[in-house]
C-alpha cells in the first residue's frame, strides 16, 4: 500500500472506529455531555489528564500504521510489516488500550457509572475480538515473528521499558 493511501485509510478508520465507540457513543450516552463535571475530588484532573494522554498514544499508534506498517487498522487493510516499533514495545494493543482510558477519562470527568459500564462491556467486547480474530490472524500472517512478540510484550498493560526484540 502506498504511504498517502495508508494515512488516509488510517485517518478515515480514526473516524469511523475510535470516533465513535470513545467520541459519538460517550457523547450520546451522557446526554451530549450536558452532565457537570465531577464534584469528587481529583476526578475532573485525573479524567482529563487520561483523555488527553490517550488521544496523544492513539494518535502515535494510528501514525505508526501508517507510516511504519504501510497500512490501516481497518482488518480490510492491514499492515505490510507487523507493528513492533514506538508504543508497540511497550503494549499489543495501545489503540484498543487508548479508546478504553478516553471512555474511563470521560467517566472519572463527569462521574458517569454508564460510561464506567460501558467501558467495562467495550472491554469484554474488545478482549474477545482480539482474542478469537486479531490474534489468530496475526499469528498466521507473521507466524514466527509475532509468536516472539506476543511472548514478549504485554497486551493489556503496558510495560515501563521497552521491549527491545
Amino acid at each position: 500500500m502506498r504511504t498517502f493511501s495508508a494515512i488516509a485509510g488510517s485517518a478515515a478508520f480514526f473516524i469511523a472506529a475510535p470516533g465513535v465507540v470513545a467520541g459519538l457513543v460517550p457523547w450520546l450516552l451522557t446526554d451530549r455531555w450536558g452532565l457537570p463535571w465531577s464534584a469528587l475530588p481529583g476526578f475532573v484532573p485525573v479524567g482529563g489528564l487520561l483523555i488527553v494522554a490517550a488521544i496523544a498514544a492513539l494518535l502515535h499508534a494510528f501514525g505508526r500504521f501508517a507510516l511504519e506498517g504501510l497500512g490501516t487498522p481497518a482488518p480490510l487493510a492491514p499492515t505490510e510489516r507487523l507493528m513492533i516499533g514506538g508504543i508497540y514495545r511497550h503494549v499489543r494493543n495501545p489503540m484498543y488500550v487508548a479508546v478504553l482510558s478516553i471512555i474511563l477519562g470521560q467517566a472519572l470527568l463527569f462521574s458517569s457509572w454508564t460510561l464506567a459500564a460501558y467501558a467495562i462491556v467495550g472491554a469484554i467486547a474488545m478482549g474477545c475480538f482480539v482474542r478469537f480474530y486479531e490474534e489468530p490472524t496475526l499469528a498466521h500472517r507473521y507466524g514466527a515473528e509475532y509468536d516472539t512478540y506476543r511472548r514478549n510484550v504485554p497486551g493489556w498493560l503496558p510495560r515501563l521499558t521497552p521491549w527491545r526484540g
